[in-house]
Parts: structure tokens; C-alpha cells; sequence
């Protein structure tokens, strides 16, 4: 067992209250139009919006669980969140799963979307019953810029070394400590920033579009635009893709190359 299957099984996942059903969604939203899913007072976000929908067609309040937090501009196409309504009224046909979705997708279009929506199963967690996320980053290394694909994407212009982008991904997968990637936290800064990627890659979608793909069973704050920008200076020359071995041992933010924008990240998916 690995010291983060360990940790995983100290979680204690507590079903829904008495009288209320686990409902869980599937959720894609363009991050541009908030300021990151997690509410937060005075700004518009993800889950705020898609609460005051679902308190309305309940007649009730809710809380949100999300799987993963996105930052303000980051997007998502496959965030899963899970919310507990009366057990009455979704018997009832008040607030039964489609009804849910349906309101929201009325009322949230275009910036929020619910793919799916179903009563959760036995024992369902969004966030510790998830078993990794799958984040998809966007680079446009052309000379001209896309206005199309502008608000989902990093335009490069100068040229990239895609091999030397490539290698650079080979050391990040499997269990390190990620402080050279990662914001500590500053509720508590003693907090553990190991995790474990299970596959990372660049793939070469042609006309200047990289794609990055990441997995890992989770992730720390700006972890994944830390790792971009990383690679994005070893393919512009900066640095060298044999260096990130030693990036990763230094657990120093100062030792990474810069920070991605948000606005090309996308939480794609997450596994369960």
C-alpha cells in the first residue's frame, strides 16, 4: 500500500442526512464567466450559481460537493458535484434528478452545463470517492492567434521543442512530493503535497494545437499550470527537459519554470 492509499482510507465518507437522496452530477462550465467554483461572498462562482438554482426547485437549502476545485478562469467538462435533496420532493417529482438538470441548463446556459444527473449510488463521495481527475491543458504555438479558441487556450508564438516537452513528462509520473509545482496552502501550511500522477503526455493535434493530459489521484493548488509552464520553458529552451527530476527533488517553487495561464485548463474528467 502507498502512503496516499494510506492516507485515502483515513477518510470517513458520510452518506446523506435522514429523509434526503444523494443526487450526483456531471457538470461542464466555461471557468471564464466565474470566479472558480468554490462560492465565495461578493463574486460569482460555479457552485454558487448552480445552489441558488437547485434551492429554488428543491424548496430548500443545499451544500455542493465538488470533485475538484478550479480557480477563477480554469474550465471543466467533466467536474462531477453531488448534492442531498428531501427525499419528498424528488418522490414527489418536485426536484427528482432530470428536473434538476433541467433547471439549471435553463438557467445557466451558456456558461454552465449538466452533462448528467442521477441519484448517486450507496456510499457516494464526489470528492473521496473519486478515484483520480484528469486535467487537459491547451497550448496554440502559431505565429497567428485563433480567436475561436482564444478563452481555452495558451497562444505561444515562439517556437516549441515538442520532443523536449515530451521528455520532460517522464519523471512526473508516480508518487512525489509536488512543493515545486504547488501553492502550500495557507490554512495549513503544513500540509502534505504528495501525490500520485498516473500518466502525463503531450499530444500534437496538428496546426499548432498541443494538448497536455494529466491524471493523478489528486492535485494541489496550481500544480498542473506550474507543470505546464514548466515544460513550456523546457520546449521554448529555458530550461532542459533533464532537469525536472531535480525540479521535483528541490520541493522548491522557486526551482519551476512559470505559472500557465488558467484559461487553458480544463478539469476533463474524473474517475470513480
Amino acid at each position: 500500500m502507498t502512503l496516499l492509499e494510506a492516507r485515502a482510507e483515513t477518510f470517513v465518507v458520510e452518506g446523506p442526512a435522514e429523509g434526503h437522496t444523494r443526487v450526483r452530477m456531471t457538470v461542464a462550465y466555461d471557468g471564464s464567466r466565474f470566479r472558480g467554483v468554490a462560492e465565495n461572498r461578493d463574486v460569482v462562482t460555479v457552485a454558487g450559481t448552480i445552489r441558488e438554482v437547485l434551492e429554488r426547485v428543491a424548496g430548500h437549502t443545499v451544500a455542493l460537493v465538488v470533485a475538484g476545485r478550479t480557480d477563477a478562469g480554469v474550465h471543466a467538462w467533466g467536474q462531477v458535484i453531488h448534492v442531498d435533496i428531501a427525499t419528498e420532493a424528488v418522490l414527489d417529482g418536485r426536484a427528482t434528478p432530470e428536473r434538476l438538470a433541467r433547471a439549471i441548463n435553463r438557467q445557466c446556459v451558456p456558461g454552465i452545463v449538466v452533462r448528467e444527473a442521477s441519484i448517486a449510488p450507496d456510499g457516494f463521495h464526489a470528492r473521496f470517492s473519486a478515484h483520480t481527475r484528469r486535467y487537459r491543458y491547451t497550448v496554440l504555438n502559431r505565429d497567428v492567434p485563433d480567436p475561436f479558441i482564444a478563452h481555452t487556450s495558451w497562444w505561444v508564438p515562439q517556437p516549441l521543442d515538442l520532443r523536449a516537452m515530451i521528455l520532460g513528462c517522464d519523471p512526473l509520473i508516480g508518487v512525489h512530493d509536488f512543493s515545486s509545482f504547488c501553492r502550500r496552502p495557507s490554512a495549513d501550511p503544513e500540509a502534505s503535497l504528495i501525490r500520485r500522477v498516473v500518466d502525463c503526455r503531450w499530444h500534437d493535434l496538428g496546426e499548432g494545437v498541443l494538448r497536455f493530459d494529466i491524471e493523478a489521484n489528486a492535485f494541489c493548488h496550481q500544480m498542473v499550470r506550474s507543470i505546464v509552464g514548466t515544460l513550456v520553458d523546457m520546449g521554448q529552451g529555458r530550461l532542459r527537459a533533464g532537469q525536472m527530476t531535480g525540479i521535483i527533488r528541490a520541493g522548491d517553487r522557486g526551482s519551476a519554470g512559470r505559472m500557465a495561464p488558467p484559461h487553458g485548463l480544463c478539469l476533463w474528467e474524473v474517475t470513480y
